[in-house]
């Protein structure tokens, strides 16, 4: 049974660690917090805690990493970890820097290593119904594409909106795609730190003239986790706030033409039904068939870095006004 060490058992933290834990190979717990340290000592008392990292990088029991710390520790953990011999499971994102990710993923395939970046949406039963609806061409020629993921709340004072929040959209978008965006316009605004922006907006422009946005923000009056699809046949909608009937819906409006006279004909909306499952424990285990041979998860190194790349153009769009071009 493969060993899992967590490092850092914050808010989400704690939701991996009792994942592992309930897929029965959770290890060891590192956390330099006392008070968190001795609730996870409460809760999972065969599991051993430490205070630093080193620990469970130096122990040979333990075969994957998982990272859970803020943001600007991921890469210089993953690359201990990495240089320990060990697999590593890093939250999103994957780190702050397109060349420092790329090196990761370097040292990990040199050393046959699995390095995986938690994009949780890719897990979601109900994307993933999505994703095969579209790859199956339900809904033709995709048109547009956005989503929006907004809240009050969860705000952050060292990284905006963007990087809290996008890349699960972002993640989304480019497995829909089936491609990267060759160019991105970005804008955001910060009200409550200077330079950390609460709300962001990010235009995406594909191939084949695919758009697609995505808007985030912390400072909304109300919680919306919406992705919508459009189709020149069909549209789709997951709404992750809805119930499992809700989630996911499927309209199959028609726009046609009498002259030169558009004519829309709605259709009722039609429920698209998924095995429910919770989608951190499916990300969990993709970590742990990876580990150990027998599949490569869809949030590997490589989905990492191409959502960073989107991520650091649109960053750059923010800060400079203009939009900026990437390399297919």
């Amino acid at each position: 049974m493969t060993g899992i060490a967590v490092i850092g058992v914050g808010y989400w933290g704690r939701n991996l660690v009792r994942n592992f834990a309930a897929l029965g190979v959770l290890s060891s717990v590192c956390e330099p917090g006392e008070e968190a340290r001795a609730m996870i000592m409460e809760i999972y008392p065969g599991v051993t805690i430490h205070s630093e990292p080193e620990a469970a990088f130096s122990d040979p029991d333990i075969k994957g990493v998982v990272i859970a710390t803020p943001a600007e520790m991921h890469g210089a953990l993953a690359r201990r970890a990495l240089d320990a011999g060990k697999h590593v499971f890093v939250e999103k994102p994957l780190c702050l820097d397109v060349a420092e990710a790329e090196q990761l993923k370097q040292m990990a395939d040199e050393k046959g290593l699995v390095l995986m970046v938690g994009h949780l949406l890719l897990y979601h039963a109900a994307f993933q119904a999505l994703f095969e609806i579209v790859k199956s061409k339900q809904l033709g020629k995709l048109r547009y594409i956005y989503s929006n993921r907004l809240s009050l709340g969860k705000i952050r004072r060292e990284e905006n909106a963007l990087w809290s929040f996008a890349p699960h959209d972002i993640s989304m978008i480019l497995q829909l795609a089936g491609e990267m965006p060759h160019r991105v316009m970005a804008s955001g605004a910060h009200y409550l730190t200077e330079g950390v922006a609460d709300t962001t907006l990010s235009h995406l422009t594909f191939s084949d003239n695919l758009q697609a946005h995505i808007y985030v923000s912390w400072l909304h009056p109300f919680k919306e986790q919406k992705l919508v699809v459009v189709g020149e046949k069909a549209m789709i909608v997951f709404d992750d706030t809805k119930g499992p009937s809700e989630k996911l819906l499927m309209y199959r409006h028609q726009v046609g033409w009498e002259g030169e006279m558009p004519i829309v004909s709605k259709a009722a909306p039609e429920p698209v039904t998924f095995a429910e499952s919770e989608p951190l424990r499916n990300e969990c285990q993709a970590f742990l068939d990876a580990t150990g041979g027998h599949a490569r998860p869809p949030s590997d190194a490589a989905e990492g870095i191409r959502v960073l790349r989107v991520l650091d153009a649109c960053q750059k769009s923010i800060v400079q006004g203009v939009a900026m071009d990437l390399e297919s």
